[in-house]
């Protein structure tokens, strides 16, 4: 059999303390996560109890005309409901952020999108047949008269075309072939789709218009949306970066393939960030400097410095190497929930692919964890593509890091987040032999999707459970 991957394990090592217990953190992810969960399904409801006081439900069971308008107006109040979760989920308020975490938001985000659209597609051909079939008239002749006799369609139609834009540059085989910042951009015009589709909800839809609390509802709805993104992602953000203060300190290679950037302010323990936590930073270094990328902590923050750590794969990430000290940063965050508050106790088993491994060292930076009481199993194509080795090699002398490095080309068998190296080995089997305990192991995960997908089924086969698995995504 392949030989088993090389465990580092000094006996001496000091012992760091976490910020909470995790059984505090626990009872208050779980409040939050209950706080939204009541306002997604209070204003669905609403939206249920506005098409019942339409008079809705005799219109479907009227048949013909009256049916597929019923229909209609029911799959359209749907989309315009999902369409207003679709905004405020990527406004980053604090009570979707902190109850859902952003991988959860993340997925959410997709589906609600997806849905949202689909659920808009068969409002249109469904009001669309209702009408005609009701003027008996043909169904293109009832499409072009929606589109210039009725007030706010001509938007609606320019808006649906925006949106249609975003979903198909977001289905992942369109996303894989767009750069991050060109699908960044194209992402934002569905801000502008959505802008240009509210008119006609407001002042066409009968449902929208059935009652004067209905109506005040929606605009409130939508104002307080509006009001989300405009304070949330442009008014908090730019407070925060202009009391912080944060300029760039240093800018260092990490690896043959990859740069660290350091970066100090002003009470940066204000922030309140975790090891593990990410932000959207924005470096004032010129033209381009408005596009925002989101990346993780590499460093415990609590000593008074923000560092991150990327791989060069694209034009913001070779940008980084370019930075100056001095340079102005600007910052949304922290986000995310995986932090070492996630921890249940027990082992602490990290495994990270590339950059993945930079919020794993944060946590380790931060943990509470004793000599050989932690493992960090790191997959890259070659050893010369390793990232943050100082602060692992730190780790390891310091306070007892087991570090088992996994490089090479990937193994082509059903374990495929394993290294060629490795391709006998079951995946389940190695994280036995890594963590002997595994139902009583929590085990990180960072790394591209797929691969996290791979790793995360061989967990589970080895007998970790599912709920001490944490990982988090936060590209859509």
């Amino acid at each position: 059999m392949t030989a088993a991957p090389a465990l580092s394990a000094p006996p001496v090592a000091a012992m760091r303390r976490a910020r909470s217990s995790p059984r505090s953190a626990a009872r208050t992810r779980s409040l939050w996560n209950l706080a939204a969960i009541v306002v997604v399904w209070a204003t669905s409801l609403i939206v249920v109890a506005v098409w019942i006081a339409g008079g809705e439900i005799q219109s479907l069971l009227g048949g013909g005309a009256d049916s597929l308008n019923a229909l209609g107006r029911a799959a359209g109040l749907a989309s315009a409901n999902l369409l207003f979760y679709q905004v405020l989920l990527m406004a980053r308020v604090p009570l979707f952020e902190r109850g859902f975490g952003r991988d959860g938001i993340t997925r959410m985000h997709r589906i609600v999108g997806f849905w949202s659209f689909a659920l808009f597609t068969a409002h249109i051909g469904l009001q669309i047949l209702g009408y005609a079939v009701a003027a008996d008239v043909n169904p293109i002749e009832q499409a072009w008269q929606f589109i210039w006799d009725y007030p706010g369609m001509l938007l609606a139609t320019a808006g649906t075309a925006l949106l249609l834009l975003v979903v198909v540059t977001s289905v992942r085989k369109a996303r894989k072939r767009l750069r991050y910042e060109s699908w960044h951009l194209l992402h934002l015009y569905g801000y502008l789709g959505v802008g240009l589709a509210v008119p006609h909800m407001l002042w066409t839809g009968a449902d929208f218009i059935v009652s004067r609390s209905a109506t005040v509802y929606w605009w409130a709805m939508w104002a307080v949306t509006m009001a989300a993104v405009i304070v949330f992602r442009l008014g908090v953000p730019l407070a925060r970066s202009l009391r912080h203060g944060i300029r760039v300190s240093a800018v260092e290679p990490d690896g043959r393939s990859g740069v660290s950037v350091r970066m100090t302010g002003r009470r940066i323990d204000a922030l309140k960030a975790r090891g593990g936590q990410f932000f959207v930073w924005r470096f004032l270094d010129g033209p381009g400097w408005s596009r925002g990328h989101p990346f993780s902590l590499a460093a415990d923050p609590s000593g008074g410095e923000l560092v991150i750590s990327a791989r060069f794969v694209g034009d913001g990430t070779h940008r980084l190497a370019a930075l100056r000290p001095g340079t102005r940063v600007l910052v949304e965050g922290p986000y995310g929930t995986m932090t070492a508050d996630e921890r249940r106790g027990g082992h602490l088993l990290m495994i990270g692919a590339g950059a993945g491994v930079a919020p794993l060292v944060a946590i380790l930076d931060e943990a509470d964890w004793q000599p050989g009481g932690a493992t960090l199993l790191v997959r890259d194509h070659t050893a010369a593509d390793a990232l943050r080795t100082d602060a692992i090699d730190r780790l390891v002398r310091e306070r007892g890091l087991r570090h088992a490095p996994l490089p090479g080309p990937r193994a082509h068998t059903t374990s495929s987040w394993l290294p060629a190296s490795h391709a006998r080995w079951a995946g389940a089997d190695l994280v036995r032999y890594v963590s002997p305990r595994p139902a009583d192991t929590d085990v990180f995960l960072c790394g591209p999707p797929t691969w996290m997908d791979a790793v995360r089924a061989d967990l589970r086969r080895a007998g970790v459970a599912a709920d001490r698995i944490h990982l988090e995504a936060f590209t859509v």
